[in-house]
């Protein structure tokens, strides 16, 4: 039997009008469980016009940021802090702006300047991170670019020096086209929740590189595998651009891609090894498919992915769920995945406004009780939160083999 999602009739949070970080776009959630307690903490997307940093003859930019909630009870009601930001991008726009202190005290390139979007939180052993998908520049309105006639406004805030600078440099070539680069922070919960930002965020570095791909949807498991005969660090990614990745140039579609590093530093280098895990197959993940939220592990090396699918513009965003399962000495593989998509856009608060795709995107997913609760940005615009009883899910997606054939069992 099909497991039963259960939604609430309004959107958990939404913009603030008023809020300059924060009246535009509240979405794409991150949640994690309170270790010490029955609270569930949340960092989620925000923007809003700032006029502060504008150029003339250009459009106001539109920074990305994260802002902080939690719940009580479970996620039924949300206190979100919108007196200011959790997490701020820099905003510089001069050479010497660009860098940031990273957590061994050492500057380096700040590839968070301009974004910080669609945070996921995880463990990686013991310890809390997050990843951000992240700009150098901030864009102008950049929903315009989904309208018609489409507004481009990705480059707006690009300086000029950029595109003058030496394109070996990475961070330069990167930021020349605005590309999206994940950057991975430790994460101090006992600081967020004591809303001490300042402190509750230290720069790692980043996890990919945008010279390569514009990349997103990045993610580690919480402790190293047995890979090629070395103890190494496994990761999720989903690059745009999937032809540098081995068995990229077959399917020539954005993907979820496994990548394996001995440290968490080469991930963003030639020395971390990737390969494919899925690519779209079903009529639902036509355009492309990215893993969602950090995997659950389901004991017997088998862990569950939630991933999300987009056909085309009309049909949009929808969301289903695989099983993984770890191999001897190599990268895991997919041994369930359903092939109906389980979660989609409908209610009403849901569907388009700013953009035409409909949209519903899981980006936090935990255990609690029987249930799997999901947070997930809707339309683009405001955040929702879902339930499933997690053994019937679990029981649903292995009727499913590897390729998606419904077989029973």
């Amino acid at each position: 039997m099909k497991p039963e999602f259960r939604y609430f009739e309004k959107p958990a949070l939404e913009p603030v009008p008023g809020c300059s970080w924060a009246d535009k776009m509240v979405l794409n959630p991150a949640i994690i469980k309170d270790p010490d307690s029955g609270e569930i903490h949340m960092l989620f997307r925000a923007t809003g016009p700032w006029p502060q940093k504008r150029r003339a003859g250009c459009h106001e930019p539109y920074p990305i940021f994260l802002g902080y909630a939690k719940s009580c009870d479970g996620g039924a009601t949300w206190d979100a802090d919108f007196s200011k930001p959790a997490l701020a991008p820099a905003l510089g726009y001069e050479e010497h702006e660009l860098y940031v202190t990273d957590i061994n005290g050492n500057e380096v390139r700040n590839y968070a300047n301009g974004c910080v979007e669609d945070p996921r939180i995880f463990y990686i052993e013991g310890e809390l991170y997050v990843t951000v998908a992240c700009r150098a520049f901030p864009p102008g309105p950049y929903w315009l670019g989904s309208q018609e006639p489409p507004v481009q406004t990705r480059f707006e805030y690009v300086p000029g020096w950029i595109f003058e600078g030496d394109a070996s440099d990475h961070f330069i070539a990167a930021a020349r086209s605005n590309a999206t680069v994940t950057v991975l922070y430790k994460l101090d919960l006992e600081e967020l929740k004591q809303k001490n930002y300042e402190s509750a965020f230290k720069y790692v570095g980043p996890l990919t590189e945008g010279h390569v791909s514009d990349n997103r949807d990045v993610f580690l498991f919480p402790a190293k595998m047995r890979i090629a005969g070395k103890m190494q660090y496994l990761m999720l990614h989903r690059p745009m651009n999937v032809l540098p990745f081995e068995g990229g140039a077959e399917i020539n579609k954005p993907s979820i891609f496994l990548a394996a590093a001995e440290s968490i530093e080469d991930f963003a280098s030639p020395r971390a090894v990737h390969r494919l895990l899925a690519y779209p197959v079903f009529d639902w993940e036509e355009n492309r498919v990215g893993a969602s939220w950090p995997p659950v592990s389901l004991g017997n090396k088998e862990w569950l992915v939630s991933y999300h699918a987009k056909k085309n513009v009309q049909f949009g965003y929808t969301q289903s769920f695989m099983i993984i399962k770890e191999q001897e000495n190599n990268f895991p593989v997919v041994i369930h995945r359903c092939s109906e998509r389980l979660m989609y856009a409908e209610r009403e608060w849901e569907l388009p406004q700013d953009y035409p795709t409909p949209c519903l995107f899981t980006t936090g997913g935990i255990v609690m009780g029987e249930d799997l609760i999901m947070s997930y940005g809707a339309a683009d615009q405001k955040v929702g939160i879902a339930r499933v009883n997690f053994e019937e899910l679990l029981a649903y997606i292995r009727q499913f083999d590897e390729s998606g054939n419904l077989t029973g069992q």
